[in-house]
């Protein structure tokens, strides 16, 4: 067994890097959160490979004075606090004084600074830690100029695992949009190898900041905000209706005292107020600022401040949803609006189905959790007996626009519509893929897609590609997509397409992957279907090589057996 002993500072400092400082982004997120501290109006972000060979940022903020700059790239060396109190009171981006001593680590920096009143700036070289030079630089006005070159050339491992141009893209602009959302006041630029990804100029309101960073217009979004003043808590709230739909969650924002977070019971809190009308895979447009007492919030407890703890989060969560669905419920009224106050119970929402105990009203939560813990009458089929079985059931009716019902003997067939026609649309089109036969269908007027910038970024890098699957795109415009063709089997091109652009390295991509991507994002669901269309589903169904799971693994056809059904009624 190895002795213990003191790790170098070198591998200290490395290991220490490795938490804050995963890719550029985390790069930008903390260098742009200085910026915002300081107070500038102004936040440049200029690139080059993505950021892995230079990431430039300048701002006009209140600028570091030389005897700041001596100890700017110490470890825990910070301005914004001075004891463990302050953490309760904080009103600052960053506060643990790791992020330059951290990006220094592994990179090569040169930082030019001046205050306001100065008569001169100040520069300043590191290089894997150590600081090389520190002397007067011309004067050119306050603020803060840094260049971060050469990322994780001295941690080759770290820099091999970061993805294309494209994803990396994805990922800065995935930072710098949040903020840009929650402060409309200031201006974000965004250039990569001289060319313009962003360039929101000071807006008048959050909205028109909204409309703008999302690529919508203010008429896609509904206002709505509340004061708690007993709670200590404030919400505001920017939904968009129920025709804006998503195929990722990558346009949902949640801030707490102006920080953008991660926060599992918000989003999910938000997602369930929409679901009742919104598909599988769908999801919804909504920014959520939430002010509360900065004692009652814990933001030490992600190494990059992603993640935050909340006092009362039930209570919290509560006033959210009754907020959200009160302002859907009200949808056409008024496009903003003040809300009454707000009541700490799960109201009903307009779109939700009365509360009912009956056994069939059960069935969506029953199925919920299909194929990891159903009970023994709930059997997933498989094989080849319960496959000839099912082939020879008989529709017996549908159930919520969901479940399709089949009886064979004395067994029932119960049928994710949603499911097993993403099962069919992938076989049909992955074997088309695959053969290079895909069917397409030439569109006389164009399908017109607006970009958001990562998506625009990944169709320069693998626009191309698209054509291998019958989806032939070129520009209308610098922000519109113009979609020629589309597959016959996809149904709903926009999503599919936004799908494959969403930052997901399409360009690597196997066939069967973007398969699965595209039929999922296409799937119209709720549909009613005739007899005869339901029949031709199970048929379609029973023809595909693996029946009983849709491509992403969930259960397609569920059994309930009579015995079953004789237990609930009491008749053994």
């Amino acid at each position: 067994m190895n002795k213990v002993h003191v790790l170098p500072p070198d591998v200290i400092a490395k290991i220490a890097a490795g938490e804050v400082v995963d890719r550029p982004a985390s790069v930008v997120k903390e260098l742009l959160e200085n910026s915002i501290d300081a107070g500038a109006a102004i936040i440049e972000i200029h690139l080059k490979d993505a950021g892995k060979e230079l990431i430039h940022i300048k701002d006009n903020g209140c600028g570091i004075s030389r005897g700041d700059i001596e100890r700017l790239f110490q470890r825990h060396a910070t301005s914004k606090i001075q004891n463990i109190e302050d953490l309760e009171a904080l009103a600052s981006m960053g506060f643990r004084g790791e992020a330059l001593y951290s990006i220094a680590a592994v990179a090569d920096i040169a930082l030019r600074s001046q205050t306001a009143g100065a008569k001169e700036a100040w520069s300043v070289h590191v290089r894997a830690g150590q600081r090389l030079d520190l002397a007067p630089a011309a004067p050119s006005g306050a603020g803060t100029d840094i260049q971060i070159r050469e990322l994780f050339f001295n941690t080759p491992a770290r820099r091999k695992f970061l993805k294309s141009n494209a994803s990396e893209i994805n990922h800065i602009t995935g930072i710098i949009v949040p903020y840009a959302l929650i402060y409309p006041d200031k201006r974000f630029v965004l250039t990569h190898a001289g060319r313009s990804l962003l360039d929101f100029q000071p807006a008048s309101s959050r909205l028109d900041r909204a409309a703008a960073a999302l690529s919508l217009e203010e008429k896609h979004f509904l206002q709505v905000s509340h004061n708690y003043p007993q709670e200590q808590m404030s919400v505001k709230a920017i939904l968009g209706n129920i025709n804006i739909q998503r195929p990722r969650r990558d346009t949902q924002y949640i801030f707490i005292n102006g920080r953008p977070v991660e926060h599992k019971a918000l989003s999910f809190t938000m997602n369930d107020v929409y679901r009742a009308v919104f598909p599988p895979g769908i999801y919804p447009v909504f920014i959520l600022d939430i002010h509360v007492d900065p004692a009652n919030v814990d933001v030490n407890i992600h190494p990059a401040k992603r993640e935050v703890k909340i006092k009362d989060e039930a209570k919290l969560c509560s006033m959210v949803r009754h907020l959200s669905e009160d302002t859907l419920m009200r949808y056409g009224e008024a496009k903003s609006m003040e809300a009454g106050p707000a009541s700490f119970y799960q109201p009903a929402s307009m779109i939700n189905e009365p509360p009912g105990t009956d056994f069939f009203g059960q069935l969506p939560d029953l199925f919920k959790n299909a194929g990891t813990t159903l009970p023994a009458a709930f059997q997933a089929p498989s094989g080849g007996d319960l496959r000839t079985k099912f082939a020879g059931a008989r529709f017996i009716g549908s159930f919520v626009r969901k479940y399709l019902l089949f009886e064979e003997g004395t067994s029932l067939f119960l049928v994710d519509q949603h499911a097993a026609q993403e099962r069919i649309m992938f076989e049909q089109f992955h074997k088309q893929i695959e053969t290079g036969k895909v069917e397409v269908q030439h569109l006389l007027t164009p399908v017109l897609i607006k970009f958001s910038i990562p998506e625009r970024v990944a169709w320069d890098e693998a626009g191309e590609k698209l054509k291998e699957f019958g989806i032939e795109t070129a520009l209308f415009d610098e922000e519109t997509l113009a979609v020629h063709t589309q597959p016959v089997l996809l149904k709903n091109i926009e999503n599919a397409v936004r799908t494959l652009l969403s930052g997901n390295d399409i360009a690597r991509c196997d066939r069967a992957t973007i398969a699965r991507r595209a039929c999922k994002a296409s799937i119209v669901a709720g549909d009613a279907l005739n007899p005869q269309q339901a029949d031709y589903q199970r048929r379609q169904l029973i023809a595909c090589q693996d029946p009983f799971t849709c491509p992403h693994g969930r259960p397609t056809v569920v059994e309930l057996k009579e015995n079953f059904l004789d237990k609930q009624f009491m008749r053994i």
